[in-house]
């Protein structure tokens, strides 16, 4: 795909170009070791959702009626599939690589990995009890020769294929599977300075013949397969039934979804793999049929233990206090005099879990408004809030149904909340709710006051440890009225509602975007200072594509950081010469939304839930917040300064050389380290 001619590049093309920044750091030597090959299982994890999600869209659009259809109007979904499949065997293969190299340089730091055939005696004495106690009541076994229907399995685990021979030289075949709370590593004993590591695979490799005893097998072979589904969510038209019922049937239908991808150990014979490929119904045509080696689920990997080597892993990074907000004291009291950013992870997250418990006790709090996308396994959002319940508030949550992989999880909590006396609400099928925003009244003598926060990160406590996200607490009811009204625009969407400050998705959010961008055409026009810098997620929308290549075309300068997927070109001439972009991935997962627009020198400051694509502009309710205090204005634009001046971490995306690093004569500077910094000496 030539990037000089095309005005945009290719969504799925971009986003495996993302997951390549990602096996870059599993690739760089200044990472930690052990952290290196939990970056390889990130790679693998975030591929495994590419085809669940991107790739069985593209398939669908495939193999219709409409075969010939583009996407994004340059080429086919025939085309395309072959394009990600080339791309995406080279990156597999190139984590291969990767992973040989750090399996060599764990072997020097005394880490082995050991298997079904190099384990040492003493050690197997432990696992012949592991075996029985904790692997063999776990295990799944289906004979697979008289079956003529495979079952229906959970989507995206591993399998191993077992081939065997009796005395008559007849073949059997059989799947095991083992449960995703299986632990996939196991630290074996050791009798020298060394740590060993063996995989729950090789155990059960070990004792194959043991588990298939009664086939008496004379020959006996195991082999990893690995079978990705298409993960979108059917709905039917029957409306007796609740949307809730709808959601939790289509999440049923997840494990019998067609396949989309299919990974083989290369060392399978054709005869085996030929036999499960039409056991399994896999369309050799459309579906992405991919050789790998003897392990698949490198997922896993993100949980490689520690093994108590702490120099191999990052440091830990304690989360600072908010300066001027102490979590001792009544938080609302604060915000009533002022705004208070919160930036995780580098700030404790614990801000948001005081400010509900607050909430739920204060006497004078009658009503909490909020709305979840995802939380935690074990949630203090939802216990403060089920808290408020009991405390006689009057709470009302808007929960998500269809937040991607954690319906289930949502559904549990949705229940879990209405029988404590909390009102509950969903999103709507064609309108999932993305934003994240609370807000609390509060009686007092001369009426109602309104507390809350704005965000651009999920209330979940386990992914603020590493995810990047801003939140704005504030007592400002230029904002709250505006949000109080995004809660009735849940319940009534087809009445009108004037939004003056909040930009709202799928309302005016891209109407007053380009509004904002066409303001500083008109400032560069007349020689004035122009320009806009973004820090985003993704950016496909192609509107808004065109309207900042417009804006660079009139001589806006424009600073894009786009930590995912861009399909916009910089630095091309009579296009996009005045455009800049870079990507930073690193420790954490950058996930702050933000805007800064010159205005004539008023920087005017956005904060949002909502990325630049045609989903979150249209599809989704969203909400992009201003920023009105000074001082959290100018923390935002140092904040963006710091992760422009990166040059560690810093990729140039979408350049003729792809994903090369920036760098320069300058001393080293990790934007990660030094926002912390930044808000170590603000304390």
């Amino acid at each position: 795909m030539n990037r000089q001619v095309n005005r945009y590049i290719n969504r799925e093309i971009s986003w495996l170009e993302f997951n390549e920044r990602v096996l870059q750091e599993a690739d760089d030597t200044n990472v930690p070791l052990i952290e290196r090959v939990r970056f390889l299982g990130i790679f693998s994890n975030n591929l495994d959702e590419f085809y669940r999600v991107r790739y069985a869209t593209v398939k669908r659009i495939a193999v219709s009626n409409d075969s010939g259809k583009t996407i994004y109007r340059d080429v086919t979904a025939k085309n395309l599939l072959k394009e990600i499949s080339t791309k995406a065997i080279k990156l597999q293969e190139q984590s291969f690589k990767i992973l040989n190299k750090v399996v060599v340089e764990l072997e020097k730091e005394k880490i082995f990995f050991v298997n079904e055939n190099t384990m040492m005696k003493y050690q197997k004495k432990f696992i012949s009890s592991y075996f029985s106690d904790i692997i063999s009541p776990s295990l799944g076994i289906i004979v697979l020769d008289k079956i003529k229907k495979m079952p229906k399995f959970e989507d995206n685990l591993s399998f191993i294929l077992v081939k065997m021979k009796n005395k008559y030289d007849q073949s059997q075949h059989a799947i095991l599977h083992f449960p995703k709370n299986l632990k996939r590593f196991i630290q074996l004993p050791s009798n020298d300075d060394n740590d060993y590591v063996v995989m729950v695979d090789d155990i059960i490799r070990y004792y194959l013949k043991k588990i298939f005893k009664i086939f008496r097998p004379k020959q006996i072979s195991a082999h990893m397969i690995k079978i990705s589904r298409d993960a979108e969510l059917e709905f039917d038209d029957d409306i007796s039934k609740s949307y809730l019922e709808k959601i939790s049937e289509s999440l049923l239908d997840r494990y019998s979804g067609n396949p989309v991808r299919f990974v083989y150990d290369s060392e399978m014979s054709k005869e085996t793999l030929d036999f499960i490929i039409s056991k399994m119904s896999i369309d050799v045509e459309n579906d992405s049929i991919v050789p790998g080696g003897k392990y698949h689920n490198r997922s896993d990997y993100m949980n490689f233990p520690s093994l108590g080597r702490k120099n191999l892993i990052y440091d830990d990074l304690i989360p600072l206090k908010i300066s001027g907000l102490n979590l001792n004291k009544g938080i609302f009291k604060k915000i009533a005099e002022k705004d208070f950013l919160l930036h995780t992870p580098y700030q404790k997250f614990l801000y948001i879990i005081n400010f509900l418990i607050e909430a739920s006790i204060d006497p004078k709090v009658k009503k909490i408004f909020i709305t979840i996308y995802r939380l935690s396994k074990l949630s203090k959002v939802a216990s403060a809030l089920i808290n408020a319940a009991r405390n006689g508030k009057k709470v009302f949550v808007l929960i998500e149904l269809q937040a991607r992989f954690d319906e289930s999880a949502n559904i549990k909590y949705a229940k879990e909340m209405q029988s404590h006396g909390i009102k509950i609400s969903y999103g709507s099928q064609n309108l999932k709710v993305h934003s994240k925003i609370c807000v609390v009244e509060r009686k007092q003598e001369n009426g109602i006051d309104k507390y809350g926060f704005i965000s651009t990160g999920n209330l979940n406590e386990s992914t603020a440890k590493v995810y990047t996200d801003m939140t704005l607490f504030t007592s400002n009811n230029q904002i709250l009225d505006e949000v109080k009204s995004v809660f009735n625009f849940f319940d009534a969407n087809y009445k009108k509602y004037n939004f003056k400050n909040l930009f709202i998705s799928p309302i005016n959010t891209a109407t007053r975007l380009k509004k904002l961008i066409k303001n500083e055409i008109k400032n560069a026009k007349k020689g004035e200072p122009a320009w806009i810098k973004i820090k985003i997620n993704n950016i496909t929308n192609r509107n808004m594509i065109k309207a900042l290549y417009d804006a660079s075309r009139n001589g806006v300068k424009i600073e894009l950081i786009v930590r995912g997927v861009c399909c916009l070109i910089p630095g091309i001439k009579k296009m996009s010469e005045s455009i800049k972009g870079i990507s930073i991935v690193d420790r954490f997962l950058e996930h702050t939304r933000f805007m800064i627009f010159c205005d004539g020198g008023n920087n005017k400051t956005y904060i949002s839930s909502a990325d630049w694509m045609t989903r979150n502009l249209d599809n989704r309710v969203e909400v992009t917040c201003p920023i009105f205090d000074k001082e959290i204005k100018d923390e935002i634009m140092d904040v963006f300064k710091i992760y422009w001046n990166d040059n560690v971490k810093s990729r140039f995306i979408n350049s003729p050389k792809i994903n090369s690093y920036k760098k320069n004569k300058n001393p080293v500077y990790r934007s990660q380290s030094e926002v912390y910094k930044y808000y170590q000496e603000k304390n």
